[in-house]
């Protein structure tokens, strides 16, 4: 891993996300990529770059901006790391994965404050648009970690249909972090499995990525959702790992996306995977 990408509305959540990419950077010689979506619209986009006569609210924002960056990247916590600054005008945050594939970013992370209610159903958090789109992994965070360390992160899968391509990403942060590796499987009414029936399940699928620091757990709860949240809290895991199959459009309204929901609920942080 060498480049992280934190997107930021300069918020609180925003700089949380930034504080704990500081952490790794310094810890894993990383650079940090810290990208800022301007809401302007295209006409005055125009103004800016020279088509026209320049509209001084379009002006006004682009140099809000800028300001705002100077007193993010001033920061004492980023001193003596590599920190680039990208501003697109483009609110679109489906449009990120783009960017990182244009600067070969290996992990996002973004704050998120999560969603609730109609506002989750028909808008989403923006942490949620990044996950839903993006084929690199995303680790969200929703609070303040003055010192981020990782020794227990959970893995939850079905260890069935996820592609184990996320296992072995899964694998691979875990050993950065040197962390224990708790998979972890949920049954519920609708999709129960007998306990032998499912080790078997997961050491079948975890067979091509040795890593012996971990444990096998299946848990039973009334959806897979409350199961992540309740045996993470139960070990206090510092970290959930989740596969996303990315659904959009009119799949995801009808079928949703447990990845989506643990982003917005969960008060860990979570990193998902893209199958």
């Amino acid at each position: 891993m060498k480049k992280i990408l934190v997107p930021t509305d300069f918020s609180n959540e925003a700089e949380n996300a930034l504080k704990v990419a500081a952490q790794l950077a310094k810890k894993y010689d990383l650079e940090i990529y810290v990208l800022h979506l301007l809401e302007i619209p295209f006409q005055e986009i125009d103004a800016i770059t020279g088509h026209g006569g320049a509209l001084p609210e379009a002006v006004f924002f682009l140099k809000l901006a800028q300001q705002r960056f100077e007193g993010l990247l001033s920061k004492d916590y980023l001193d003596g790391l590599s920190v680039h600054d990208i501003v697109k005008h483009n609110n679109n945050f489906a449009n990120v994965v783009d960017i990182c594939h244009e600067h070969d970013v290996d992990l996002i992370v973004m704050g998120s404050h999560g969603a609730s209610g109609l506002k989750e159903m028909f808008v989403g958090s923006n942490a949620e648009k990044v996950v839903r789109t993006s084929d690199i992994p995303v680790l969200v965070i929703k609070n303040e970690h003055k010192d981020f360390k990782v020794n227990d992160f959970v893995f939850a899968s079905d260890f069935k249909n996820d592609n184990k391509e996320t296992y072995r990403q899964a694998v691979d942060l875990a050993n950065m972090f040197r962390a224990k590796v708790h998979l972890l499987m949920v049954n519920t009414p609708n999709s129960f499995s007998s306990t032998s029936e499912a080790k078997n399940r997961i050491h079948e699928f975890i067979k091509d990525y040795p890593f012996s620091d971990y444990t096998v757990n299946i848990y039973n709860d009334e959806s897979v959702e409350k199961g992540i949240l309740n045996f993470s809290k139960e070990i206090n895991a510092d970290l959930i790992g989740i596969s996303t199959h990315g659904r959009q459009g009119i799949s995801h309204f009808f079928n949703g996306s447990i990845s989506e929901d643990l982003v917005n609920h969960s008060n860990r942080p979570v990193v998902t995977f893209k199958i």
